[in-house]
Order: structure tokens, then C-alpha cells, then sequence
């Protein structure tokens, strides 16, 4: 019974999900601050994120970046197979999604009326969130080797 933009902001809401000592999922409240402070040096043309006269480390930036893009592909993948497995919409998928992401608990009431495969999607979902994306994804990529290749540095055009 939730108007769409009501829905879409606890999307976000859950996404982001709460502090990084809590049990919630989500990409974590102190990531998606580093990143609006990394967005906000980019833009004032600064070398380094500064927040309350703390710089910002490459390496967090670099992790902050790492988990919000992993996090957006794989709601997005999710949502994309659930909606190809199913006949519900957009805003109902995206809410189950979220909701699976964030470990929330909340849903749109179709989560009984999912198909195995999709409910399977959702489980998935819910133990990534809970763990995080950076630590799965460390945990499922190989050991890695030392190069003792350096190789030139490039600079494309971003933006």
C-alpha cells in the first residue's frame, strides 16, 4: 500500500544498511559516507578525502568504491533474475532485493510466492549482505600471486 517513492527511499535506506558493528547487512554506513566524502574532494578538486581533519586512505577509498560497486551488481543481477524468473514488478523485486541485501526482514508480501530458484536468490543475497561483499568475494578469489611485472601507469578519461 506504500506509495513508489516511499518504497524506492527504504530501498536506498537498506542498501546502505547500518553501522559497520551492527548485524544488518547492507554496504554500511561509515562506506557510504567515505564515498560522499571521496565524491566531495573529486569535486573540490582535492588530492585526498578529509573528514573531521582526518584524511582518508587510498586503500579505504579504494575499498568504499569496491564494495558499493559490488553491492549495486549484485542487486542488480539479482533483481534482473528474479524479475526474469517471476511476474512481479520492478518496485515489488527491487523491495525483496533490498530488503535480502540489508537482512531487514521487511517485504512487499510476495516473498511467499517466489519461485524456488528466486527464493534460493534471495538466500543468497542475505548471507552476502550480512557478510559483506568485499569478504566474499575475497574469499572466493584466488591467493594472490606477487607479480613481478610493473607495468606503466595510464590515465583514461573518466567522466
Amino acid at each position: 500500500q506504500m506509495h513508489e517513492s516511499t518504497l524506492f527511499a527504504m530501498d536506498t535506506f537498506m542498501f546502505i544498511g547500518a553501522g559497520p558493528a551492527g548485524t544488518a547487512g547492507g554496504i554500511k554506513i561509515t562506506t557510504m559516507f567515505a564515498l560522499l566524502a571521496i565524491v566531495a574532494a573529486v569535486i573540490r578538486g582535492r588530492n585526498q578525502a578529509v573528514v573531521f581533519g582526518k584524511s582518508i586512505s587510498s586503500e579505504v577509498a579504494q575499498q568504499a568504491v569496491a564494495v558499493v560497486v559490488l553491492g549495486f551488481i549484485l542487486v542488480v543481477t539479482s533483481t534482473i533474475s528474479i524479475m526474469f524468473l517471476t511476474h512481479f514488478t520492478l518496485s515489488q523485486t527491487l523491495f525483496e532485493v533490498f530488503s535480502a541485501f540489508g537482512t531487514v526482514g521487511l517485504s512487499t508480501g510476495i516473498t511467499p510466492l517466489l519461485n524456488d530458484p528466486s527464493q534460493l536468490i534471495l538466500i543468497a543475497l542475505m548471507i552476502i549482505g550480512r557478510l559483506g561483499p568485499i569478504t566474499v568475494a575475497t574469499a572466493l578469489a584466488f591467493a594472490p600471486s606477487a607479480s613481478k611485472i610493473s607495468f606503466p601507469t595510464e590515465r583514461p578519461i573518466i567522466g
